[in-house]
């Protein structure tokens, strides 16, 4: 069950202590501790004291909230009302993070939980020694301000909520029973999937027949199917943006190891703000979690189990290097960010500098797939592609593992979906034929996501940051029209006004943060600095108080940061690196350096460009802000003409703010 424990109001009130202990006890598998106990016997012995007047109210303790990996103390269903209680027993204080905490569990109930979605939520602290304290009841899209009470005052509270007793009822077993589908972030997902949760369990099932779940499945059949025939099998998964080609990789890489075979794999990414963030944040998680349980884990023993589930790709293929005539230990690999692998020179010129390897002759595809094919029995490669992705010099896309199989491994059965072909953002202007020519390819529709489920308020963004990018006003005019409501996207030529509705907007623990074109060299006149590198871990993982996390928005990450990552809101500061041209009605691409704007004529290094501000405008999963600069004539690296056809542009689409 999602719960321990439930009732009338009445009958709780009726039983005793030990009964309703008892079931409390026997609803969980966990270790329980006496500091469980103790706070259940207190939360017992208030809401029996406290709950007389609301007989007719149910009553439920520990309910949990799937993408939080967490369960909230009580949830109380009055006239309408869902009461959502988080106790802090013996606490003398109402701390910000505690009332963060408990307005972060409405939030989620408000947009993952179908019962809640239309239903006024009420976050209510309970610190028991704290002191009185008044506050207003200010519902805001269906969920309160945080309240706060004591041990003596939670009825004088709920009697100031309820006060229009002509709304239906809850009934409370639909509400339990009720469909809550989750919208985890990438960091939310690593940690569940490393606890051993199911990806059904983790995440929305709206996408139908294109969801996570399916996509999932069908790569297990994949290497089923491959490791029966011993044969040699490359999966392509592509998908829009935030559409859970991560989740996916991580899904596999947790399950892949058949209870036959007890075959390892591995997840890789290329991505090292994205691996160092995730192993990071498991091997907090498993230090907090173990110390719940009374368990001393050290940091640096949780650090290498995390690395054991995600590794960075580049220590891998050394070591593929290394031992070039072994096969690897792992028979399935995730290639995370695949389109990143680099083109044959420029792998070849880091050999040359790096390693000291003259004349190498492969691109790293090539490589990646060689050392693969050294397995006699059966190998599986899993690549996680990313359209319109590339954003870096050297990055070699889609075509190019196609251009490794055709030259050498054409006994390898290719499975992709008719959608990556379709598309011109995987092909890179190559023509289908010239990069499918006699290669085995199966067409599974499934490995394609089309669905993004990282902005969870619309499906819409990756397509209305496409339109915007090809200049299609009218197509990315009506789509933000339709999304506006539910994922609204400011746009502003104030960077304190920016910052200001970032934090007005964004509640509780939903992070926001600054981001930025790594191109744009001259925000720093306006304070944002890119050549300072900020700490990535502190950036996505601490909490508000702390100065290097993104909350303070004084450091600033970049497309190459936070690629594969995400927020829930995101200030994107526009520079002249990427200016709309009025008259041709296109994009013109420019590159500081020394003290000029030199134009990008290559057309190469402006689809890195026009790339880079791909992935930041698609970070955000509640909203985003774009900030444009004014600019100072007086100042000939910021020329107001620099900024001022993009922002006129942008305003025909998007909010002014």
């Amino acid at each position: 069950m999602n719960y321990y424990y439930h009732a009338k109001i009445k009958d709780f009130l009726a039983e005793t202590e030990e009964a309703i202990l008892s079931k409390l006890k026997s609803a969980t598998t966990e270790e329980i501790t006496d500091a469980q106990v103790f706070s259940w016997q207190s939360q017992i012995t208030i809401l029996q004291n406290q709950l007389v007047d609301f007989p007719q109210a149910d009553i439920i303790f520990e309910y949990t909230i799937p993408r939080m990996g967490k369960r909230v103390d009580n949830i109380i269903l009055i006239a309408g009302y869902c009461l959502v209680l988080e106790f802090k027993v013996q606490q003398n204080k109402y701390l910000p993070s505690d009332r963060d905490q408990v307005e972060d569990y409405a939030l989620d109930l408000r947009h993952f939980h179908q019962e809640s979605s239309q239903i006024n939520l009420i976050p209510i602290l309970l610190a028991t020694e704290a002191p009185s304290e008044e506050c207003s009841v200010d519902i805001i899209d269906h969920v309160a301000s945080p309240l706060v009470c004591h041990r003596q005052n939670l009825a004088t509270t709920i009697h100031r909520v309820v006060t229009d007793h002509s709304l239906k009822n809850i009934e409370a077993e639909k509400w339990l029973n009720s469909f809550y589908l989750p919208t985890p972030t990438i960091i939310e997902a690593a940690m569940a999937l490393y606890h051993h949760h199911r990806v059904e369990d983790i995440t929305r099932n709206e996408a139908g027949k294109h969801n996570i779940g399916l996509t999932s499945a069908s790569i297990k059949n994949i290497i089923k199917d491959t490791q029966q025939h011993h044969e040699k099998a490359i999966i392509f998964v592509t998908g829009v943006p935030g559409s859970g080609k991560t989740l996916v990789g991580l899904t596999i890489a947790n399950t892949s190891q058949s209870s036959t075979t007890q075959e390892p794999s591995v997840y890789l990414s290329g991505n090292q703000p994205l691996v160092t963030v995730l192993q990071e944040a498991l091997a907090r998680d498993k230090v907090q979690n173990d110390k719940a349980k009374g368990l001393k884990t050290k940091k640096e023993d949780a650090r290498r189990s995390a690395f054991e589930f995600i590794q960075i790709i580049h220590k891998w293929r050394d070591e593929c290097l290394r031992k070039s005539q072994q096969a690897p230990a792992e028979k399935i690999v995730i290639f995370d960010e695949a389109q990143r692998a680099w083109k044959q020179q420029d792998i070849a010129n880091f050999m040359k500098r790096k390693k000291g390897i003259n004349n190498f002759n492969k691109s790293e595809p090539e490589f990646l797939i060689e050392a693969m094919d050294r397995h006699q029995e059966y190998a599986v490669i899993i690549c996680l592609v990313g359209g319109g992705q590339e954003i870096n010099h050297g990055e070699a896309g889609l075509p190019e593992w196609f251009f490794a199989l055709q030259k050498r491994f054409q006994n390898w059965k290719i499975y992709a979906s008719a959608q990556m072909f379709q598309n011109d953002e995987y092909l890179m202007g190559y023509r289908v034929e010239q990069i499918t020519q006699n290669l085995q390819i199966k067409l599974h529709p499934e490995l394609f996501l089309q669905t993004s489920i990282r902005s969870f308020r619309t499906s819409k963004l990756a397509d209305l940051v496409k339109n915007l990018l090809d200049c299609r006003l009218s197509e990315a005019k009506a789509l933000y029209q339709e999304i506006a409501k539910d994922y609204p996207i400011y746009l502003t030529r104030d960077l304190n006004s920016a910052k200001n509705l970032a934090k007005a907007q964004t509640r509780a623990n939903r992070r926001y943060g600054l981001i930025a074109s790594s191109y744009a060299m001259r925000l720093k006149a306006e304070g944002i600095f890119m050549k300072a590198k900020p700490n990535i871990v502190h950036w996505f993982l601490e909490p508000k108080d702390h100065p290097e996390s993104s909350y303070y928005m004084e450091d600033v990450v970049s497309e190459f940061d936070i690629q594969g990552l995400e927020i829930d809101t995101s200030i994107v500061a526009w520079d002249g690196d990427l200016r709309f041209d009025g008259a041709k009605k296109n994009w013109s691409y420019h590159e500081f350096r020394g003290k000029n704007w030199n134009k990008v004529l290559k057309q190469e290094r402006q689809m890195y460009l026009k790339n880079a501000y791909r992935v930041l405008l698609t970070r955000a999963r509640e909203m985003m802000i774009i900030y444009v600069p004014q600019g100072n004539n007086s100042d000939h690296t910021r020329q107001s003409l620099f900024y001022d056809a993009t922002y006129n542009y942008l305003s025909k689409i998007l909010t002014i703010n």
